[in-house]
């Protein structure tokens, strides 16, 4: 018998092992994807980059559930939405840290090189299949809840089948808009859609409790006009506007009732319609 020190990660004590006994390999996580890039923007948003599988096919805007492990070796699963489009090699995410949160107190920490668990069967409601034919297709979100619309910001789709794209977008702070911000300059020099995007996109992001040039909340500038002003655009039309929504509970119902005022009614995949919400993510507790 031979008495092995195991390090912390595996056994906490010293243990006696026969030489005999074989050591059980490392587990490999089911439907595993290797991590490729990750990027802290701030003390609570993060983004990161995937492998894709091969099998996967997606729309931009839709979402699959990703996840880790856990202490017992059972995986804990959330739903997020891909940020990145549906033609690109690798796969985008975008995330808060939740410092008690199940998923998230771990996900913040993963690595170049390390893996993540990711089902490769994409659902949701944020796809242009989902809405009518339209000439100006409203973003509206808060936090991460751009991260479909990262997505769908880069999709030719939305262009070819738009007149206008118009993101709004609104944070705390303006640290928490770095992400939109970087990724909408970007589009201009991108390779595939730069000249589709040019004098389409309209960026109209704002904050809530830092000083910034446009300021409120997404709901309050819908209702009461300012966002039209602000853009030199017309105010919203049922005949021509069409609107996804994505962020908490609170806000959707919320703009839910702005859009209806408008008189946008919400679709689904099987109904299209004027405008369509993402509610898979209310209440998760990441």
């Amino acid at each position: 018998m031979r008495r092995f020190f195991i390090a912390p990660s595996g056994l906490k004590d010293e243990t006696t092992v026969n030489e005999t006994t074989p050591i059980a390999p490392a587990k490999v996580l089911p439907d595993a994807q290797t991590v490729t890039s990750v990027r802290h923007w701030t003390d609570t948003l993060f983004s990161f980059r995937v492998t894709r599988p091969q099998t996967l096919r997606f729309r931009s805007g839709e979402f699959v559930m990703i996840g880790l492990l856990d202490d017992n070796g059972k995986p804990i699963m959330r739903a997020y939405s891909i940020a990145s489009p549906a033609w690109d090699e690798e796969l985008e995410f975008y995330s808060i840290k939740v410092p008690d949160g199940p998923l998230t107190s771990r996900l913040q920490h993963i690595q170049v090189g390390e893996q993540i668990i990711l089902r490769p069967k994409p659902v949701g409601t944020l796809v242009i299949d989902a809405l009518l034919p339209g000439k100006r297709l409203w973003f509206l979100a808060t936090g991460t809840g751009i991260a479909p619309f990262a997505s769908l910001m880069r999709e030719p789709e939305a262009y070819e089948k738009f007149d206008e794209v118009i993101m709004m977008h609104t944070c705390r702070t303006v640290a928490e808009l770095e992400y939109g911000r970087q990724l909408v300059e970007a589009l201009q020099d991108d390779p595939l859609i730069g000249e589709m995007v040019e004098g389409k996109l309209k960026y109209y992001p704002t904050t809530t409790r830092e000083d910034f040039h446009h300021m409120g909340r997404i709901t309050d500038n819908l209702a009461s006009g300012k966002v039209f002003e602000d853009l030199g655009i017309t105010p919203m039309n049922p005949e021509t506007d069409r609107a996804m929504v994505c962020g908490s509970l609170a806000f959707n119902v919320d703009v839910m009732k702005v859009l209806e005022s408008y008189g946008l009614r919400e679709g689904a995949n099987s109904e299209p319609r004027e405008f369509v919400v993402e509610k898979a993510f209310v209440g998760e507790g990441i």
